[in-house]
């Protein structure tokens, strides 16, 4: 698909109704989906799926009697809440740009506009030890249930007794939820699906923790007026991301050249390799060029690295294992910051004390805003002016 069959090198959101039938050509079959779902909760008359098996990730119509998969009753009746809710649409990214921070960043600024960089890490000693990198996202969502913040967060747990080691969307309402819920998995996991079940609840003020695809999700919502879904996702916690991988690494690469049996994985990271632990208390390193046949399709093109539109943006790169490095954007994300600080929940050392944690992070962004295709609109492409290093390198 090339740049004459894509609208999308118009910028921002025109004024006429713009429904599945786009979205599906234009971002769902192109290549652009990252399987973030949000268009799939945004639906107000429920005709949209979700495949998330054989590396798929993607939304679906359920229409069968109806036109092809490209077409929608809803939107050829002016439906336009998928659009609206979907950020690789258009001009997402200088539209949640403006909208959240007044302006859009500047080329230099590859991982996103933000207020402050910190090392983070929790206080509890639980959590601490369940949660990954100091469990500083576990201490967000449980001082924010405490307090009264929120209702609910939408996360990712491991199925069943967590011997498949499959991320699946679910709720966390309360501090066992979130211990059950702690720790990374590096394949993925739309938690936004799990906002059904959390209003089904009661809940009216949902966190969404997720990866940089799904952080867009809220702002763009909240940009493009969604409805009562944006109304809702009032706390947005986004994972610094390169790539997730397909469930079938574990079978193809870990089990078949390593031995390493999931139902037998305690524990993973990634920290330059893919550190693997196992329930007999064994540590094994897998090469991340092994892992890169397993990519799942959805990260190919996708430019987020910094999960940028976050209030506040975590990782566990650099050099300090039990240390995340910390990126609050919003006004949302400092004040919260503040108030677990002073109540103990977290203790935070500057950002400076890793150097190469940051130089990483912005070398990283800007690998992957390098993925975005030409035949999408250019914003996301831009990229910093290159060093004299670079420039001397041709």
């Amino acid at each position: 698909m090339g740049p004459d069959c894509m609208p999308c090198q118009t910028a921002g959101m025109p004024p006429e109704k713009l429904s599945w039938k786009h979205l599906y050509e234009e971002v769902v079959t192109s290549g652009l989906c990252t399987g973030c779902a949000g268009c799939v909760i945004a639906c107000p008359h429920d005709v949209l799926g979700y495949r998330d098996a054989e590396g798929i990730y993607k939304p679906f119509q359920t229409e069968d009697d109806y036109g092809g998969l490209g077409d929608c009753s809803h939107g050829d009746k002016a439906c336009t809440s998928c659009t609206r809710a979907c950020p690789r649409f258009r001009a997402w990214e200088p539209e949640i740009d403006e909208f959240m921070f007044g302006r859009v960043r500047e080329p230099e600024e590859v991982s996103g506009l933000f207020k402050d960089i910190v090392l983070a890490r929790a206080v509890d000693p639980i959590l601490h030890e369940v949660g990954q990198d100091g469990g500083f996202v576990s201490a967000i969502l449980v001082y924010a249930l405490e307090h009264d913040l929120i209702d609910a967060a939408l996360v990712s747990f491991l199925e069943g007794d967590g011997s498949t080691w499959k991320a699946v969307p679910g709720v966390a309402r309360n501090r066992d939820d979130v211990i059950a819920s702690a720790g990374s998995r590096y394949t993925y996991s739309a938690n936004t699906l799990a906002y059904a079940d959390a209003i089904e609840s009661g809940a009216e003020r949902i966190a969404l923790v997720g990866m940089s695809c799904l952080s867009s999700v809220p702002p763009v919502m909240k940009q493009r007026k969604a409805g009562k879904v944006a109304r809702r996702l009032s706390l947005n916690i986004g994972l610094l991301c390169s790539k997730t991988f397909d469930d079938a690494i574990f079978e193809e690469l870990f089990e078949a050249k390593y031995g390493l049996v999931k139902s037998e994985i305690k524990k993973m990271n990634i920290k330059g390799v893919f550190q693997i632990w196992m329930k007999n208390g064994d540590y094994h390193e897998v090469p991340l060029k092994e892992c890169h046949a397993w990519t799942r399709e959805g990260c190919t093109m996708c430019p987020d690295f910094a999960a940028e539109h976050a209030d506040i943006s975590t990782g566990g790169i650099g050099a300090f294992n039990d240390w995340t490095l910390t990126i609050v954007r919003t006004d949302i994300g400092r004040d919260l910051m503040a108030a677990m600080l002073r109540d103990g929940y977290i203790e935070v050392r500057p950002g400076d004390d890793d150097p190469g944690a940051i130089e990483l992070m912005h070398k990283l962004s800007k690998r992957s805003r390098k993925r975005w295709p030409e035949f999408a609109i250019a914003a996301p492409r831009a990229l910093a002016p290159p060093t004299t290093a670079e420039s001397d390198k041709g």
